[in-house]
């Protein structure tokens, strides 16, 4: 493994740890598969934050009635 190599995986380490650790607390949080969106979000950055937003947050707040109606 190159220097180069070293430093992308030491700095893509942390984003995806903290990606994880968030999609997992706000799933608890929703009562959305808290477990799966944990895994999901140590896997890759930022799809997995986009993915969680189009099929958890955006359903919870078109249900509460949040969406702003233009």
């Amino acid at each position: 493994m190159s220097q180069m190599e070293l430093i992308i995986l030491l700095c893509a380490m942390p984003l995806l740890f903290a990606q994880g650790i968030f999609l997992f607390i706000d799933a608890k949080k929703r009562g959305s598969y808290k477990w799966f969106w944990g895994i999901v979000g140590l896997i890759n950055f930022p799809s997995s934050s986009i993915l969680y937003w189009l099929c958890v947050i955006m359903p919870d707040r078109k249900r509460s009635g949040k969406l702003r109606k233009d």
